[in-house]
């Protein structure tokens, strides 16, 4: 088995209303003006009031080639990364002392927005003194599946070295990825979704003694699911071109969370032996709007049942990979009593669907 101990977070600089990004687009986006109106709703209905950037307003209002992006990109990213490394190994809110680097014996990072060589999770390595011998496993190209997989990963290695302690690390800069001649409905969904940040869970195996550190009860990790839909890596992901990430998104997603996803949930529940009125809350990605109310209409789901992900996506929008983490941080400071059951689900390119069942002990 394995336990989350730990979680944190780090939120982009720059904070906007989505108003004032709305009204940013509608000058920029190249359409005509009675085509932009047409799409305004998708900012107006997207139940998102603000979001977080790695970038100024003025910035996008400017081209900016893959070079520069990225630059950009490598620059914020390993900032927000050991932000949010500092706020796990130090948060009191769920340890009881603070954990030092050292104690760290595998980190799994996770992102998609960026490109680096060596990966980003060798410089947030040096910088925060990690031990030398600390494994590195970096997942590049999982989009919003990535919180879930990593944390997915570490509980598999963790069953095999059950005295050791894994850190996942997520960050994504989504909103680097805006195009400025981009004239595709999905450029401009993205606009009105795509929010940047990071997050650090922190991880233990059965018999670390770093559970010990724990000050509240834990999430304990009792398996983990994968599923990939054949023949679907059309649904979403990027389209690299000179000036960076074109965004991929198929108006099939809400359908998807409907069918493939639902019978994945289905197939989880059966195998744990659980019935979906049985959890208080699930810890799911909030894609977007149209994504949650999927998951509530497949299962007759509670509004009390996705709050944590909505409160997630009212106040950060969609940040891609660490957006899972956001609503595990909520659910986590909820305290929630022993014998708590949730999942932890989200859906990225693939199409691909993780899930991870959880018990809080």
């Amino acid at each position: 088995m394995a336990y989350i101990l730990s979680t944190g977070l780090q939120q982009a600089e720059y904070e906007y209303s989505q108003d004032t990004v709305q009204s940013l687009i509608y000058n920029l986006f190249p359409l005509k003006s009675h085509e932009k109106k047409r799409l305004l709703p998708i900012f107006e209905h997207a139940q998102i009031d603000k979001r977080q950037f790695s970038a100024s307003m003025e910035w996008f209002e400017d081209p900016h080639g893959l070079k520069e992006r990225n630059e950009l990109f490598h620059e914020k990213a390993l900032k927000y990364a050991k932000g949010a490394i500092k706020s796990c190994l130090s948060n009191l809110q769920f340890l009881k002392q603070e954990v030092s680097p050292s104690m760290i014996d595998h980190i799994i990072f996770v992102s998609s927005t960026g490109i680096n060589t060596p990966t980003l999770d060798t410089y947030f390595i040096n910088d925060l003194n990690f031990k030398e011998t600390v494994k590195r496993t970096p997942m590049f190209g999982l989009g919003c599946a990535g919180g879930t997989s990593g944390v997915a990963r570490a509980f598999e290695w963790l069953q095999g070295h059950p005295e050791k302690n894994v850190l996942v690390v997520c960050v994504e800069l989504c909103s680097l990825t805006f195009q400025l001649t981009d004239q595709r409905v999905s450029n401009f969904v993205g606009t009105a979704l795509f929010g940047d940040g990071a997050s650090a869970v922190l991880m233990s195996g059965e018999c670390s003694k770093l559970r010990e550190m724990a000050a509240l009860t834990t999430a304990k990790v009792l398996n983990s699911s994968s599923r990939l839909k054949p023949s679907s890596t059309d649904v979403m992901g990027w389209r690299v071109v000179d000036t960076g990430f074109e965004v991929i998104f198929n108006k099939s997603i809400p359908r998807l969370v409907k069918s493939f996803w639902s019978l994945h949930m289905k197939d989880v529940l059966a195998e744990n032996l659980w019935e979906i009125n049985e959890l208080p809350f699930i810890v799911a990605h909030p894609g977007g709007r149209k994504v949650l109310e999927g998951y509530k209409e497949v299962f007759e789901l509670s509004d009390h049942t996705l709050k944590f992900s909505e409160n997630v996506l009212r106040n950060h929008g969609n940040m891609s990979s660490p957006t899972v983490h956001f609503v595990l941080y909520e659910a986590m400071a909820s305290e929630p009593e022993k014998g708590t059951r949730s999942c932890m689900t989200s859906l990225g390119p693939g199409f691909s669907s993780e899930i991870v069942s959880l018990e809080w002990m």
